[in-house]
Parts: structure tokens; C-alpha cells; sequence
């Protein structure tokens, strides 16, 4: 006869919230095995009694048959002597302890669900509220840890009786499920300052929205403004009314078919749409095109995403966003909404009512809100795609707060204010890091406060009492000054250098590497602005290897604005003639003679001018000398036009490659003059982007193509780029380079760079679900914090 033996496994990863218990509790009824499991905060506990093979069986069903949510990351088994006698196997309650934690993001509804809410005959039928076992809200409900109905904002909500049966019926599919209610003791939509509740509630909103009108709607992490995405007039009236003329609205398409209608779809990215995290997706249009020679739909209206090749769109991840689309109320509903955050300009998503009232009331005409409490917003994660591979532009809800694992065996806590636009923050445990939810620009100061808030719901429920705090070197960020607010030794990290280590950590490299570290602008340990710098830097420190050709920045913050101002700025640089200067700008329509003068003395007399190496701006002023974009009307808008041009011509039946001849590389290894005291093989280079706007402003000027320019910049910049890291590698010896920063948003130059650098015979890391630009630079200043404090204090 087969001996009985005893196991203790502790399971550890995302295991609270998916469902974990009952599935574990129905592996041990399917086995005959006796015992107990539990949330232990950071772990599942589970003790197994039983034959020998019984058991190991077990253990494997565990491992290899977990709930299609659950992540499991490391799993641990340990006999027990003199175990009692477990009569048999029970879900125990929860307790907490201390150790690892990982907290379960919030998960998009599942099929099983939808397929309830729809059914006629099922007592969920249309509720909004509908979850199971396997999907719901987690983070954005959670007051703390074990992961328990009383320790979330559905502790309001009593169950009635038939829900208390399904929660403690292991054969139904909401055994143990925390957020399980009904139309009948769940919580309840309604409109605000309006008498419709429920069902009147949701048929009003339809009717708002199907008449061409806009409703903000309460969602999971926070509201969205909603409106009919194939009217031009709707959309038009929600631009003038958030007063964004041009920035692209995401759109939620009511299924995958209305997708692949408008949109090229791969199969990595239908994975991704479909699965339970549901983020927005940047595709590409179609190719039916329209008569500006863009791709379009003729069920999305142009407004959606005026002259741009992709729309981010996604499909619904909460029940009420389905009901949106459909109901049995006869309203007939677009198959596309505008689904956009709740929020003014540089605000963060609004999450209750007071702030929706506040914010949201002159820009809607109605507002679906619920009763159940949203304790942490969470935003729509926004992503694109890199060669088959996500590539995240902003990681938020579905995705935070799940930890960044490296192999370093650091040990401490920390936590990193991040930086001072797409703000996110990070919460470093050992060798754990914990990106926070999306939360906005700090320019605002409800942003600020939101900040605040949200690092303390995070570090009660990672249970952590950081040691340093760590943020940018930028003295008047507002992260800085949350950072000095917080009462804890603060290490500052120059901006750059932070996107290098964020690359890194999310790579797991803990080797130098040489840091291509291109974005808009940060503070430089010299005091100018930097933005297009080439590092060599580890987890101890960096030093400036080279830059982009230094030039005058003028006109402070405005600039980031106005392209044509760095235009002005280059062409004069590179003439440093008045008389030439006026001739090339007046030509290329930049500006009048007037401002072209005030800007060449304002940058002779250096009133209101820095010395700059920003990348981004450099875009910027190439995108208005090209005469595509002269300014912005959102960041980056300069920028993403010189892209979409140069990706317009590459893809150009008139394009050539064996005939398109680029600008001469120049001399990349141009000593900088404040680098004289540097080791002879440590000396600053200079990237000879000077010489790409003389030539591409002569080329325009004598009436080259304006696509064929820019591709032609975004080709030779690479190659400048390439070139700078092999000069790297020819001082340093080292092969393994870090793209990060905003500018590599940029799918064209990440593509020439990479490849080329391949080519080379480097190793080449990139992100993929950390952000390159600023919302992911947390990541890095949470590294260096951690590998300061195992330098200097452990």
C-alpha cells in the first residue's frame, strides 16, 4: 500500500484575485487529497495530504493547470513531519505575512461572463457589474492585502443569498471570487444629477451617445468622455470642447471583426486585443485611402486621428462598456466610440463623482457614473507593436503594478518619484520592482496630489517603509519636490542616465553598456538642457560619452511648442549670417523678418536661451525647416508628422534606394571643447547633426520632396547614431548598446538604429513593456537607488 505523506508548497507570484484558491481546492477534490490553502499576503500556503503520488500529481496540476490569470513565479515544496490528521481540504482564511508581494493588475471581463450577460435567462443578465472568479477589478478596488472582499471597496456591497452560495460553492465559477454580486445586491449605475438609475440609466446614455452627443462613463480605473467615432460632428464638438485640435482619440470598437474592418491586424496583436488586459493598441489603418493619401475608414471619421496612419484603438474590458454597445433598450449604436480619459488638460483621470461633476460636467452631456469606490485610478495602457513584440507607450491598467524582476541579489526598499511628464512612480523590494499605474503631468498640481495619493495606497498594500527616495536632478521638477517632500535621504539621477538604467533593468543587464539615451529635454550635470546623448554607464555611475551638435534653445518652454523657433535657432547656427539667415527662413515661411530678427539677437545676447542637445527638439526644428509641422498643438505632434512623412516615402513607389543619395556622415569625432581635460580616449564627441540641416535646408530650399528629406534625416541619424557607438566601443571596448528615451517612440528610427547596430555585431537592448519615454524612467531611478543603498549602507 502507498505511504501518506505531507507537503507544504508555498506559491508565489499573481495568485491572489485569479481565482487561485478554488482552482488549487478542486485539483485536491480531483485527487483525493486532504488539506488546506490560504493567502498569505505575499504567497499561497498550501498543505497537501495524501499518497505519495497523489500528492506529486498534485503538485503538478498546480504547476502546469493554474487559472488562465494566475502567474506563477517561483514555487516552493517542503515535507512536513508529524503533520496532523486533515479530515479534509478548506479554503482557510486569509492572514498576513511578511515577504514577497505581488499584486494582481485589474482584468478585463471574460468570455464565460459576456456570455451570461447577454443570456435572457441568466440572473445576470445585463448587469454591469459582472464578474467571476477569473476577471473583474483588483488593484483599482484594493484597500490592502490578503486580497479579501472586506479589504476592498466591495465590502460596501453585502451578498445576497444566491451570490453568498456561489462564493462558497467550490463547483461553480465564482467560488471564492471577491467582487461577486448581481443586479440584486451589486453596485448600481446611475446619472448624475439626473433621476435615471439602472437600466433607465444606461438607455439614457445610449440615446446621448447615439443622437451625437457625449457621455462620460465611470469604467474600472477611472471615467472616459464617449461619443460617436464615425461622426465628424461629434468628434469635432469633443476636440473644441477639450480643446485639442489635433491629438489622436483612442477608439473602443464593439468586436474584433469592426477592428480588422478598419485596422491591419497581426495575430501577435489579436492575442493582445483579445486577452485579458485589453490595452490600447496604435494600428495601422487600412489601406483604403483617403484623398490626402492617408488610410481610412469610411466608418471612422477623419477627426479620430487627423493625418496620422494609425489609430489607437481597443475593445471592451468592463461589462457596462459592452452594454454600451448593446442592450434590448431598440437604440441603435455606432460600432465605434470615441473612449477617451476623463479628464481636463494635464489633469488626472477623474474617479468620483465630486471630480467628474467638477471637471467633466461642461464637456458632457451626461455622466454615467456607480457607486462602487475606485481606491487607485488606473488609465488605459497604450501600446505599440516592435517587430512582433509589444512595445509599451503607456503601462497602466491590466499591466501595473507587476514587478520587474532582475537577478541582481539586491536587498532594501525604495522608492523613485519618476519624472515630471507621463508620470509614473516605482517601488523598488530587493530585487523587485513595482511600476505604479500611469499617473500624468505633474505641470498640474490635482496631478501632484493625485501623485501622493497613489504612492501611499501603493506602499500600504506592498507593505513597504522605503529607505532613500530617489528622482530627477531637474531642481524645480514637481517630482522633485514630492521627493523632498516624503522626509526620506533623496538621491537625485540625471534624466538621461535614469532611461539608460530603465532599459537595463527591464533586460535584467547589470553590465556597462553604451546608452543611447535621445528624448525632448532634461536637466544636464553641466547645467545646459540635454536630450540626444550617447553614455557609457552602469548601476554605479555614467559618463557623457558624446552628444547631437549643441545649439541655442530659445524662447524657454514655448519652444517645445513652436518648431519654427529651433528652426530659426539651427539655420542660424549653421549660416551665422543675419543677411542669409532671413533669406533661408522667409523662403521656407518659418516666420516674419521681424521674429526672425528678435530670435537671432535673442540667441546672440543668450536672453532666455540655454545651450541644448535635445533630440526631440531637433525633430521638431527638422519638421518645420521641412515645412510638415511649424507647431505643435501636443507633445511629440511635430515629431510623429516628420515620421509619418518619412514612413510615407519609404513606402513610395517614386522612392529609389540605390539612387537616393543621403548626406555625407561628416566628422563624428569633433572634440567637444569642455571635455579638453578628459583621458585622450574619454574625449566628448560630437554628432555632425549640423551638417544634416544645412544640407536638408539647401535641399528644400532648391524644392526636394519634403517625405524624401525626412526620411533621409531619420536615415542619417541612424547612421550617425551607429557611428557614435562604435566611436563608443572603439574607447570602451564594449558591444551591448541601450535605446531608450521618447524620441525611440519612434518606430522608424528604432527600426535603422537597431538594425544597424546589429550589423555591427552589437547587442542591442530595447524596451518592450516598460515605456521608452519618460512614464518608464521610475524603473531606472528605482535601480540606482537600490544598487546606491547595497553600495554604500549594506
Amino acid at each position: 500500500m502507498e505511504r501518506e505523506i505531507t507537503k507544504m508548497i508555498r506559491v508565489y507570484g499573481i495568485v491572489q484575485g485569479v481565482g487561485f484558491r478554488p482552482t488549487v481546492s478542486r485539483h485536491a477534490m480531483a485527487r483525493g487529497i486532504r488539506g488546506s490553502v490560504s493567502n498569505k499576503g505575499p504567497y499561497v500556503e498550501i498543505f497537501a495530504q495524501g499518497k505519495e503520488g497523489d500528492v506529486d500529481g498534485f503538485i503538478s496540476d498546480i504547476e502546469e493547470k493554474p487559472p488562465k490569470r494566475a502567474a506563477i513565479l517561483k514555487l516552493l515544496v517542503e515535507p512536513v513531519e508529524d503533520a496532523p490528521e486533515f479530515g479534509q481540504f478548506d479554503i482557510i482564511e486569509s492572514e498576513k505575512t511578511k515577504g514577497e508581494i505581488f499584486v494582481s493588475p485589474d482584468i478585463a471581463i471574460c468570455d464565460e461572463c459576456k456570455e451570461e450577460m447577454f443570456d435572457p435567462k441568466n440572473r445576470r443578465y445585463l448587469h454591469p457589474f459582472i464578474n467571476c472568479t477569473c476577471c473583474g477589478p483588483r488593484l483599482t478596488i484594493l484597500d490592502s492585502l490578503p486580497y479579501d472582499r472586506e479589504r476592498t471597496s466591495m465590502k460596501e456591497f453585502p451578498m445576497c443569498p444566491s451570490c453568498a452560495d456561489e462564493y462558497n460553492d467550490p463547483d461553480t465559477r465564482r467560488y471564492d471570487a471577491q467582487p461577486v454580486c448581481c443586479n440584486d445586491c451589486g453596485p448600481e449605475v446611475y446619472l448624475i444629477g439626473k433621476k435615471e438609475r439602472g437600466r433607465e440609466a444606461i438607455t439614457e446614455t445610449r440615446r446621448v451617445i447615439a443622437s451625437g452627443g457625449i457621455a462620460a462613463i465611470k469604467g474600472i480605473g477611472g471615467f472616459h468622455l464617449c461619443c460617436d467615432a464615425t461622426s465628424q460632428e461629434a468628434v469635432e464638438r469633443l476636440r473644441k470642447l477639450k480643446r485639442r485640435p489635433m491629438k489622436p482619440f483612442a477608439v473602443m470598437a464593439q468586436d474584433l471583426e469592426t477592428v480588422k474592418a478598419i485596422c491591419e491586424v497581426s495575430e501577435e496583436q489579436e492575442k493582445i486585443l483579445t486577452g485579458h488586459q485589453k490595452p490600447i493598441l496604435l494600428l495601422d489603418k487600412t489601406e483604403k485611402v483617403d484623398g490626402k493619401g492617408y488610410n481610412k475608414h469610411p466608418g471612422l471619421c477623419e477627426s479620430i486621428a487627423p493625418g496620422n496612419p494609425k489609430v489607437g484603438v481597443m475593445l471592451p474590458y468592463a461589462p457596462v462598456q459592452f452594454l454600451l454597445f448593446h442592450y434590448d433598450d431598440g437604440i441603435e449604436m455606432p460600432e465605434l466610440l470615441v473612449m477617451t480619459s476623463g479628464n481636463t488638460s494635464g489633469a488626472p483621470i477623474c474617479r468620483d463623482d465630486e471630480e467628474a461633476v467638477e471637471e467633466l460636467s461642461h464637456l458632457c452631456d451626461c455622466i454615467l457614473s456607480h457607486d462602487r469606490k475606485i481606491r487607485i485610478r488606473a488609465d488605459d495602457s497604450v501600446m505599440d507593436f516592435y517587430k512582433g513584440k509589444p512595445y509599451m507607450i503607456r503601462r497602466s491598467r491590466g499591466y501595473a503594478p507587476l514587478p520587474f524582476m532582475v537577478s541582481t541579489p539586491w536587498s532594501g526598499q525604495v522608492i523613485a518619484a519618476g519624472g515630471e511628464l507621463k508620470n509614473t512612480f516605482c517601488i523598488g523590494v530587493d530585487n523587485r520592482f513595482y511600476p505604479s499605474p500611469y499617473v500624468g503631468d505633474l505641470e498640474d498640481l490635482r496631478t501632484v496630489k493625485a501623485l501622493k495619493e497613489t504612492m501611499g495606497r501603493l506602499e500600504t498594500l506592498l507593505e513597504v517603509q522605503p529607505e532613500v527616495v530617489v528622482c530627477d536632478l531637474h531642481p524645480k521638477y514637481n517630482s522633485a519636490v514630492v521627493a523632498e517632500e516624503i522626509g526620506l535621504p533623496v538621491l537625485k539621477v540625471q534624466h538621461h542616465y535614469a532611461h539608460i538604467l530603465s532599459c537595463m533593468s527591464e533586460n535584467d543587464c547589470e553590465e556597462k553598456v553604451i546608452g543611447v539615451s535621445f528624448d525632448g529635454t532634461g536637466y544636464g550635470t553641466d547645467g545646459t538642457i540635454w536630450g540626444g546623448e550617447i553614455l557609457l554607464a552602469d548601476y554605479q555611475g555614467f559618463t557623457r560619452l558624446g552628444s547631437i551638435r549643441p545649439f541655442i534653445q530659445v524662447g524657454g518652454d514655448i519652444s517645445a511648442k513652436e518648431g519654427w523657433r529651433i528652426a530659426v535657432s539651427l539655420i542660424w547656427q549653421n549660416t551665422g549670417n543675419l543677411a542669409e539667415t532671413l533669406f533661408a527662413v522667409q523662403k521656407l515661411g518659418l516666420c516674419t523678418e521681424q521674429e526672425c530678427r528678435v530670435l537671432v539677437t535673442m540667441a546672440q545676447r543668450k536672453i532666455n536661451a540655454v545651450t541644448s542637445t535635445s533630440a526631440g527638439r531637433l525633430f521638431d526644428g527638422v519638421s518645420a525647416i521641412l515645412g510638415i509641422r511649424k507647431a505643435s498643438t501636443f507633445e511629440g505632434e511635430a515629431s510623429m508628422a516628420l515620421e509619418f512623412a518619412a514612413e510615407e516615402w519609404r513606402k513610395s513607389p517614386q522612392r529609389n534606394p540605390e539612387t537616393d543619395n543621403l548626406a555625407a556622415p561628416g566628422n563624428l569625432a569633433d572634440l567637444a571643447k569642455n571635455s579638453e581635460d578628459a583621458p585622450e580616449d574619454l574625449r566628448k564627441f560630437i554628432l555632425n547633426t549640423g551638417e544634416i540641416v544645412r544640407h536638408l535646408t539647401e535641399s528644400r530650399l532648391a524644392g526636394e520632396d519634403p517625405r524624401k528629406l525626412a526620411y533621409e534625416f531619420h536615415a542619417e541619424l541612424a547612421e550617425q547614431i551607429i557611428a557614435a557607438c562604435e566611436e563608443a566601443k572603439r574607447q570602451t571596448g564594449i558591444r551591448k548598446a541601450a535605446l531608450s528615451g521618447g524620441v525611440f517612440q519612434n518606430r522608424l528610427l528604432l527600426e535603422l538604429v537597431d538594425e544597424g547596430l546589429q550589423k555591427k555585431g552589437f547587442q542591442v537592448l530595447k524596451h518592450s513593456l516598460i515605456p521608452p519615454n519618460d512614464g518608464g524612467i521610475a524603473l531606472g531611478q528605482a535601480a540606482y537607488g537600490m544598487a546606491y543603498l547595497n553600495r554604500n549602507i549594506r
